[in-house]
């Protein structure tokens, strides 16, 4: 129950964050860049995690067939498994940060300032 509290406080601070910068580029006469730089992170966290999910469905597959084919090779196959997670899971977080940075702290806003 406590995790859940935690997780819907970040999101209610991410939406209050998210609105104060719309609000901002709204002032600022680039509602039309914000809102797309917003769909952009969007569409890329979900393809990102997308692609995380099958390739992670793959390495699993692979290894539970390494291992019943196999059994003595079963520590092995689990800690390259953990490695391949680690380093697919990494390029979703990439894409999750890349998408904060472009929605709440954009460096390309102000050439759009006065659009």
């Amino acid at each position: 129950m406590h995790r859940r509290t935690g997780l819907l406080s970040v999101v209610i601070l991410l939406a209050q964050a998210g609105a104060v910068c719309a609000a901002e580029a709204v002032a600022n006469g680039s509602a039309q860049f914000f809102s797309s730089s917003i769909l952009a992170a969007g569409l890329t966290v979900g393809i990102a995690a997308f692609g995380c999910g099958i390739g992670m469905g793959l390495v699993i597959s692979s290894a539970l067939q390494g291992m019943a084919r196999q059994p003595e090779l079963a520590s092995k196959l689990q800690l390259n498994m953990l490695i391949g997670f680690a380093l697919i899971e990494a390029q979703v977080l990439y894409a999750l940060f890349l998408a904060i940075i472009f929605v709440f702290a954009n460096p390309f806003l102000k050439y759009f300032a006065g659009a």
